[in-house]
């Protein structure tokens, strides 16, 4: 590609987690596949795992976003100022792509932050009217590529019925289409729809919301332009990934979306958040502040954030370009008749 380096901004997480030996763990990989890139590490200088300055491999740079000093308030202090940090820099073009590492979220709570996630965090910085957590493997147990859109995320599931609504349902399946045109370069997504009931209702038997929610948002999308089925039963719907029908699924709510996301490919998923004017993506893993510090942290969730973050910017930026270290990006989807 004819430019110059591209920016990653990467956010090391709760200093007592995993975030920044995943981080370094996986930045050396990442590096030699993308010789185009550039990594800025974002957090405090306490962080469990992080080497000082001089012990940082070439191409990354460390610059500290707020002290540690123990204590959980002072934790959520940190990560939220690495935050704010990443997002300036995405904003102004210092950075190309924003890199999460997780975040322990009663501390953010300690520091005053009352969010969901960092999801959630990050629309409230940026001011996006609409975002998505989708949840992205382009390697599984399976060997075939699992995307899951969560229509909602973090919310009690006493609540889904109220929030699962054909207006959200449209926006978020609206977001996931682009995305996958732009940042996965899919030239026509084929979406997957999944009911909210058992059996998708069996026409009114297990509830209404199919017949007067999901099928008129389904059939508004379809005249949109946009290829999704009518709702299908959460125990068939995700068979359409593993077989190769869908590009997508729309999860009416997290749960059911990432039970199945996490038993296929835990440790190698991404964390997408849709929606936000910069690409970001986190690793699939928490804080794991047990093994902290003992060497045993896998980096491969974090790999696969960096890599993904790398090609979705590359392509946005430079668009009609092909980033260095695409060999294992996403595919293109074949020729395909419309779902239904």
């Amino acid at each position: 590609m004819s430019r110059g380096a591209l920016r990653l901004a990467v956010t090391l997480g709760d200093p007592r987690g995993i975030g920044a030996e995943t981080v370094l763990g996986a930045a050396v990989p990442f590096l030699r596949e993308f010789p185009d890139y550039e990594l800025v590490l974002l957090g405090a200088p306490e962080s469990e795992g992080l080497p000082p300055p001089e012990g940082l491999p070439d191409r990354v740079r460390f610059q500290g976003t707020g002290a540690f000093d123990g204590s959980t308030r002072s934790a959520g202090a940190a990560s939220l100022a690495a935050l704010e940090a990443g997002v300036r820099r995405c904003l102004s073009g210092r950075a190309h792509g924003l890199v999460t590492a997780p975040v322990h979220k009663p501390a953010l709570h300690a520091a005053g932050r009352d969010v969901p996630g960092q999801t959630e965090l990050l629309q409230s910085l940026t001011g996006a009217p609409d975002v998505g957590m989708l949840m992205a493997a382009e390697s599984s147990r399976l060997g075939v590529p699992i995307r899951i859109l969560l229509a909602t995320t973090h919310i009690p599931l006493r609540a889904v019925p109220h929030a699962v609504t054909g207006d959200r349902l449209a926006r978020q399946a609206r977001l996931l289409h682009h995305a996958l045109r732009s940042g996965w370069q899919i030239s026509r997504p084929r979406l997957a729809l999944c009911g909210l009931n058992p059996h998708a209702s069996d026409d009114g038997l297990f509830g209404d919301e199919e017949a007067r929610i999901l099928f008129p948002a389904a059939e508004g999308l379809r005249e949109e332009g946009i290829e999704i089925t009518d709702p299908l039963p959460a125990d068939t719907v995700f068979l359409r990934l593993v077989d190769g029908r869908a590009d997508a699924v729309v999860a009416p709510y997290h749960d059911v979306g990432m039970a199945v996301f996490k038993t296929l490919a835990f440790g190698h998923g991404v964390n997408t958040t849709l929606g936000l004017p910069f690409v970001r993506t986190s690793p699939d893993h928490g804080t794991a502040f047990d093994i902290a510090g003992t060497g045993k942290a896998d980096p491969a969730s974090t790999l696969a954030a960096l890599r993904l973050a790398a090609r979705m910017a590359a392509r946005i930026h430079f668009p009609g370009t092909t980033p260095t270290g695409a060999a294992d990006g996403p595919p293109s989807s074949p020729p395909h008749p419309p779902v239904s």
